[in-house]
């Protein structure tokens, strides 16, 4: 297997008091000089190869602390990624721990190009794992570097390396022994060696005595090879669309604000206030965290104007670690839905924020309206939040779809089954209750004996999407053509 190590910078490739980034070839030098045999012992059969192409800047050493990383770097990362791609089958990624999850967030979508419904044209096929660490790999010392016997640095440069084995098809972090998934990681402390987390999905792997795939499956890859990033068509649609991100994404300005407890009674209370004055700012979108699931003070309806009125996207995240935010059910959110703005679903502050910053960005380039845009923030795109508009497995008693375009909904009601309403308008009763679930080549609806009580004509590997424009629940096969399943449709 061939693997490519890019550095960026970050505490693992840093030395000297105060802690500074190595030069990219510095670092490549050292890592063939001090652990070259190690490596090679360790991945028997494997090629490595320490890349020290990548530059954010002509001056100094061209590698960055993570903190300094812009948007448009992320692009740099993905550019470099694509350029390597042929020649290896995976990528770890050197990076500092400040910005990783960002990166992590970030990149996935960069590396694949959706359509308007969410479903990937191109895809990325092959791992692509950011590591770092909290103490850096090597040491600097009269006799020159050697390698730092403290870190946790070396841990995770052979735990990635492992990873990248497994041939995941997505941009993960690994650290301290789990590899997450990039877009739903979090950095979560400073002084421990576990210094990230996914609150809201379990490990795509962990090590120990190897590696060992964890309960949460992977992304599923490409649908078909030519929408692989192998195949040179699919690359250029990635290359054409980060081109275009990567000339606008600096002039995004998303203003990040989070709920407070204030006076919400005051005649301009502060949140509100802090809304206008982003926007008056030139602010290209909104990111609010909410408390809990998302409830933000209405401030006797300052919040509710001010968000109406806005024209940039907006979204709403939880605060909380673990938060979600769905159908603003409490009476302190409730107003938030007539907003236009969007919830964010189970996507961390990190997560949503890149993914408003770049969306906003790619928008133009596909043509994207304001409707797109805010049902493709909602839907999950590259894994970064629950699929709430679709199938993923079954869809059982007491669970229900939503669709992102609009308040369409399925839900599988205990007693009457699956049933398609549009607001309080029912459009489809399901003959009784059961699971709705693929099964083979079709959408079926299958009782508690096994009994099939109803199904779809077939659609091979298709995914079922719910769509409120039009609203039915539609079959999305591997070549994009969409389908309504008929006795769903509105």
């Amino acid at each position: 297997m061939r693997i490519c190590i890019i550095t960026t910078g970050g505490t693992i490739g840093s030395t000297g008091h105060p802690l500074s980034p190595m030069p990219a070839a510095r670092f490549a030098q050292a890592v063939h000089d001090l652990l070259g045999g190690a490596l090679a012992a360790a991945l028997p059969g494997d090629r490595l190869h320490v890349d020290d192409g990548l530059r954010f800047s002509d001056d100094g050493p061209g590698t960055l602390d993570s903190t300094d990383l812009r948007p448009s770097d992320w692009c740099r990362i993905a550019g470099r990624v694509l350029d390597l791609y042929d020649d290896h089958d995976a990528f770890v990624i050197l990076h500092g721990t400040d910005t990783m999850d960002y990166t992590g967030a970030a990149l996935p979508l960069l590396l694949n190009v959706f359509d308007d419904m969410g479903i990937a044209r191109a895809a990325l096929s092959k791992p692509v794992i950011l590591t770092g660490a909290q103490l850096p790999l090597f040491r600097d010392t009269d006799g020159g570097l050697v390698l730092n016997a403290g870190s946790d640095a070396l841990a995770n440069l052979t735990g990635a390396l492992e990873a990248a084995r497994l041939r995941l098809p997505e941009v993960a972090v690994f650290f301290d022994g789990r590899l997450l998934r990039g877009a739903r990681a979090l950095k979560v402390s400073t002084t421990r060696f576990a210094g990230f987390d996914s609150p809201h999905l379990g490990p795509l792997a962990t090590r120990g005595i190897g590696i060992h795939p964890g309960a949460v499956p992977p992304l599923p890859g490409p649908a078909a090879p030519d929408r692989a990033l192998d195949a040179a068509p699919a690359r250029a649609l990635v290359r054409a669309q980060l081109e275009a991100v990567a000339r606008v994404i600096d002039d995004q300005r998303v203003a990040q604000i989070a709920a407070v407890p204030s006076d919400h009674r005051a005649s301009d209370p502060l949140m509100a206030r802090m809304v206008r004055d982003a926007l008056a700012a030139g602010a290209t979108g909104l990111l609010l965290e909410g408390f809990g699931p998302g409830n933000i003070p209405a401030g006797d309806g300052a919040m509710a104007s001010a968000l109406t009125q806005a024209q940039v996207p907006v979204m709403i995240a939880s605060r909380v670690i673990g938060g979600q935010v769905g159908a603003f059910d409490y009476a302190a959110g409730a107003w938030i839905g007539a907003t236009g703005a969007v919830a964010a679903g189970d996507m961390t502050p990190v997560a949503a924020l890149a993914k408003l910053m770049i969306l906003t960005a790619m928008a133009p380039h596909h043509g994207w309206d304001r409707a797109t845009l805010s049902a493709l923030l909602a839907r999950s795109l590259a894994g970064e939040c629950a699929a709430g508009d679709r199938l993923t497995g079954a869809l059982w008693p007491g669970q229900a779809l939503q669709a992102a375009d609009g308040p369409l909904r399925l839900e599988n009601d205990h007693d009457h089954g699956p049933r398609l309403t549009d607001g309080a308008r029912l459009l489809w009763q399901a003959p009784g209750p059961g699971l709705l679930r693929m099964q083979g080549d079709r959408l079926a609806l299958i009782a508690h004996d096994g009994a099939v009580l109803w199904s779809s004509a077939p659609a091979p590997g298709a995914v079922a999407v719910l769509t409120a424009h039009p609203p039915a629940l539609r079959l999305i096969d591997p070549a994009g053509r969409a389908r309504p399943v008929t006795a769903l449709a509105g």
